[in-house]
C-alpha cells in the first residue's frame, strides 16, 4: 500500500472521547470502507471464485494430467476469472484511479496497472487476437494481494488500539447528583459543566472536573503513566477515565467532550502519528522513484521477450514485474512504526506532537532542564530543623507547627504539615500575623513567634552563635530560614527548600549514562541552583536566568554545536522550548495543550526524558531496518522477475511474485511489531545513600 493508504488506515476514523468520529485530514486520499474485514471479506469470497478458475485451467489441467471437457467448460475460467477481477480488483482499481487523479503514482496503481494488462491479455485470448491465457495467474495474483492487505489492514489495525482504547476508558453512564443529594444514572455524554457527580470505588471519571467532597486514591496511570495512584482531595483536579481505587468522591464538571484531557490526549496522538518525519520523506521518494523504475522496467522486459520471439512470455515477465515491484513494504515501512510508536508512547505517558521532535531526541548532546517543577517539586518542603542547646528539633518543629496553623501561607502548611508527621501539635491561641516580619501565638502560655531576620530585629533578639553557624550554610545552599522565638529567646531554626524530586536524581544518573550533557537553567539565586546542581550531579548551571532570556542559552549551548533538548512546564519555558531542537514540556497530564512542546510528559517525573531518547533510538531503528529491507527487496527482486534467471531455469510466475511481494510487506510488518517489547518504564528510584552513589557512579 502506498504511503497515503497505510497512513490513513494507521489513523482511520477513530471515536473521540467526546463521542464523535474525528477524520484524518486526507480521507480524500483513501476509498471509505478499507479495513481488514472488508479485504477479509473480499478475500475468502474470492478464494472461493478463484477455485473453479483454477480447476477449469487448461494449463493447471496439464500440470495435473487431468482433463474436463464438458460443454461450456471452456467459458468457467473466463466468466468466474472475470467476476475475481471486477468484484476482488475493485480496490486495487479504485486505488489506482485515485493515485491518477492526485497525481501521486504509487502502489495502487502498479496493482492495476498489472491486473489490468492480464485481464485485457486473457480476454484477447479469447477473442481469438492473442494467445495469452492469463485467467488462473490473475484470480490466484488478486487473492493473494487480498490476503496480503487484509494481513496489513489487520496490523495497522492493531497498532490503532490504543486510540480506540481512549475512547473505552469513559464510562457509558455517570450518576449525577440532584440538588436535593439523590443521585440520577444519566448517560456520560449528556453531562455538562457544574454537574456534579459520584465516582464511587472502582468507578471512573466520566469528565474532567474537581473534586468537591471526599478523598480518595486515583489511578491516572491511563493518562500519566505513573503506576501508583495519587491522593485526590477537594480543591484537586481530576480527569476523564481516571480509576478511584478506594473510597467515593464527588467531582464537579469543568470539562466535557472535546474539551477534556483525554480527547486533547487522542487528537494529540493521531496528530503525531500524521506528521512527518526525514524517513517518511525518504520511503515517498523512494516509492515515488519505485513506481517509474517499475514500469520502465515492464516496458523494457516485454520489448526484450518480443524480440527474442517469445512475446507471450514478455507480458508474463511484464506483469511480474508489475507485481514485485509494488512498493507496498515500503508504503508501510514508516506509517506502521509510527502508528505503533506513538500508541506505545502514548500508554507510558508519552505524547509525541511533532515526529521531527522525537526523531532528534535521538541526537541531543545536551538535555537543558529547567529548575522548579521539572527537577524540583516547586513547593517548599521543611528539609531540616535546629535546636538551640536546652530544646530537641522536635519539640521547636511542633511550637512553630502550632504557630502557623492558623496561617493559609504555602511555607506555613509545609511547616505544619512536617510537625505533624513528627507526632501531636499543641494548641494555640492569640494568633497574630506581624506584618512583614512573621506570625507569633500562644502556645502552652507562652509567646512563639516564628519568622525570618525582620522578626529577630524588630524583637531585638539574637541567634545563638551554635544556630548561626547551621543557618549559614543552610542559606549558602539557598534555603528559606525561618526562626523560632520563644518569650524573646530564639530556641531553634527550620529551613524550607524547594524539593527535588526523588525521580530526578535517577533520570539524570540515565543521560549520563547515555552520554548526554545535564544543564540545569533557573531564576533562582546562584547559591540555590549550585546546591540542586551538586545533589544531582549536573554538568552546568544557568542561574539567575529571566524567563525572556532562557531560549537566549538554548541558543548559547546550539553555538556550541550541540544538538539540544530543552524540557520544561511549557508555561514560562515557552520561547526555550519553541528555540531547542526539541522541545519537552512536562508534568501537563492535565494540560495537554501545550504548543511549544514537540513532545509532553504527562506525568513530571524527569525520567520520562530517558524514555523519550530510548523510544526515538529504537523508532529510527526500525524505520531504517524496514526502509533497507523494503528498496533492497525490489533491487533484487525485479532482475528476477524480468526473467535474468530464466536462461538457468529460473523462472518467478506472477502469483508467486504476489506471494513474495505478500511475505516482504509482513516481515515489515512484523519487524515494526517488534517495537511493542521496548520497555518505556522508569528506571527505579534509589532508596539508599549506597544505591544513590552507584547511580552516580
Amino acid at each position: 500500500m502506498d504511503h497515503q493508504h497505510a497512513d490513513h488506515a494507521g489513523r482511520g476514523v477513530a471515536d473521540s472521547p467526546g463521542g464523535h468520529a474525528h477524520r484524518s485530514h486526507d480521507d480524500h486520499n483513501v476509498h471509505e470502507g478499507h479495513s481488514a474485514d472488508m479485504f477479509r471479506s473480499l478475500f475468502w469470497v474470492n478464494l472461493i471464485l478463484a477455485i473453479p478458475v483454477l480447476v477449469f485451467s487448461g494449463q493447471i489441467q496439464d500440470w495435473f494430467n487431468y482433463s474436463i471437457d464438458w460443454p461450456g467448460s471452456g467459458l468457467v475460467a473466463p466468466l468466474v476469472g472475470t467476476m475475481v477481477f471486477v468484484y476482488g480488483g475493485q480496490p486495487f482499481l479504485k486505488g489506482g484511479l485515485a493515485e491518477v487523479r492526485n497525481r501521486q503514482p504509487g502502489m495502487m496503481l502498479l496493482i492495476s496497472v498489472a491486473i489490468t494488462v492480464a485481464f485485457g491479455a486473457s480476454l484477447a485470448t479469447e477473442a481469438g487476437l492473442a494467445d495469452l491465457d492469463f485467467w488462473w495467474e490473475l484470480a490466484a495474483l488478486i487473492v493473494v494481494m487480498l490476503l496480503g492487505h487484509w494481513q496489513e489492514m489487520k496490523a495497522i489495525g492493531q497498532a490503532r488500539g490504543a486510540l480506540a482504547a481512549l475512547a473505552e476508558l469513559l464510562p457509558d453512564d455517570a450518576d449525577r447528583v440532584n440538588p436535593d443529594g439523590t443521585f440520577t444514572k444519566i448517560p456520560a455524554a449528556q453531562l455538562a459543566e457544574g454537574d456534579i457527580v459520584v465516582v464511587r470505588p472502582g468507578g471512573r471519571v466520566p469528565a474532567d472536573g474537581d473534586v468537591v467532597d471526599g478523598v480518595a486514591a486515583v489511578d491516572e496511570s491511563m493518562i500519566t503513566g505513573e503506576s501508583r495512584p495519587v491522593k485526590r482531595g477537594p480543591g484537586d483536579r481530576v480527569v476523564a477515565g481516571t480509576v478511584s481505587t478506594d473510597t467515593m468522591i464527588q467531582v464537579q464538571i469543568t470539562a466535557v467532550g472535546e474539551d477534556t484531557t483525554l480527547a486533547g490526549i487522542r487528537r494529540m496522538v493521531e496528530a503525531a502519528q500524521a506528521s512527518n518525519s526525514r524517513a517518511q520523506a525518504l520511503a515517498d521518494r523512494a516509492a515515488a522513484v519505485l513506481f517509474y523504475v517499475a514500469i520502465v522496467a515492464a516496458v523494457i522486459t516485454m520489448l526484450v521477450w518480443s524480440l527474442v520471439g517469445q512475446p507471450s512470455e514478455g507480458v508474463i515477465r511484464a506483469v511480474t514485474v508489475l507485481i514485485i515491484a509494488c512498493p507496498h513494504a515500503l508504503g508501510l515501512a514508516i506509517p506502521l512504526v509510527i502508528s505503533i510508536s506513538t500508541a506505545q508512547a502514548a500508554s507510558a505517558g508519552i505524547l509525541v506532537k511533532d515526529r521531527l521532535a522525537l526523531e532528534r531526541m535521538r541526537t541531543v548532546d545536551a538535555v537543558l532542564f529547567d529548575k522548579t517543577g521539572t527537577l524540583t517539586k516547586g513547593n517548599h518542603v521543611v528539609v531540616d530543623t535546629a535546636a538551640s542547646p536546652a530544646w530537641s528539633p522536635e519539640a521547636v518543629l511542633a511550637l512553630a507547627g502550632a504557630v502557623e496553623t492558623f496561617s493559609e501561607h504555602p511555607v506555613a502548611k509545609a511547616i505544619v504539615t512536617k510537625a505533624r508527621e513528627g507526632g501531636d501539635v499543641p494548641a494555640a491561641t492569640g494568633f497574630s500575623a506581624l506584618t512583614g516580619r512573621g506570625v507569633t501565638a500562644i502556645v502552652e502560655g507562652h509567646q512563639i513567634s516564628v519568622g525570618g531576620p525582620a522578626l529577630l530585629a524588630g524583637l531585638k533578639v539574637r541567634e545563638p552563635d551554635e544556630l548561626a553557624d547551621i543557618t549559614d550554610t543552610w542559606r549558602r545552599r539557598g534555603g528559606s530560614v525561618l526562626h523560632v522565638v520563644r518569650d524573646n529567646e530564639v530556641i531553634g531554626a527550620v529551613t524550607l527548600e524547594d524539593a527535588i524530586r526523588p525521580e530526578s536524581n535517577p533520570a539524570v544518573s540515565e543521560l549520563h549514562r547515555r552520554d548526554r550533557q545535564v544543564v540545569l537553567i533557573t531564576g533562582d539565586a546562584s547559591q540555590v541552583a549550585a546546591g540542586v546542581a551538586e545533589e544531582l550531579n549536573i554538568d552546568e548551571v544557568f542561574a539567575e536566568v529571566l524567563p525572556q532570556d532562557k531560549d537566549a542559552k538554548v541558543a548559547e549551548l546550539q553555538s556550541r554545536g550541540l544538538s539540544v533538548a530543552m524540557v520544561g512546564d511549557g508555561v514560562n519555558d515557552a520561547p526555550a522550548l519553541a528555540r531547542a531542537d526539541a522541545g519537552l514540556a512536562i508534568g501537563a497530564g492535565t494540560d495537554v495543550a501545550i504548543e511549544s512542546a514537540g513532545v509532553v510528559l504527562a506525568s513530571s517525573d524527569p525520567r520520562g526524558v530517558v524514555s523519550v531518547i530510548d523510544l526515538s533510538k529504537a523508532t529510527y531503528a526500525k524505520m531504517i531496518q524496514n526502509l533497507i529491507w523494503a528498496t533492497g527487496y525490489n533491487v533484487l527482486a525485479i532482475p528476477v522477475a524480468a526473467g535474468a534467471l530464466a536462461p538457468i531455469g529460473i523462472n518467478l510466475p506472477p502469483a508467486l511474485a504476489a506471494v513474495f511481494m505478500s511475505l516482504s510487506t509482513i516481515i515489515v510488518a512484523a519487524n515494526a511489531q517488534l517495537l511493542r517489547r521496548l520497555d518505556l518504564q522508569p528506571v527505579p528510584i534509589p532508596t539508599s545513600a549506597n544505591e544513590r552513589q552507584q547511580a552516580h557512579a
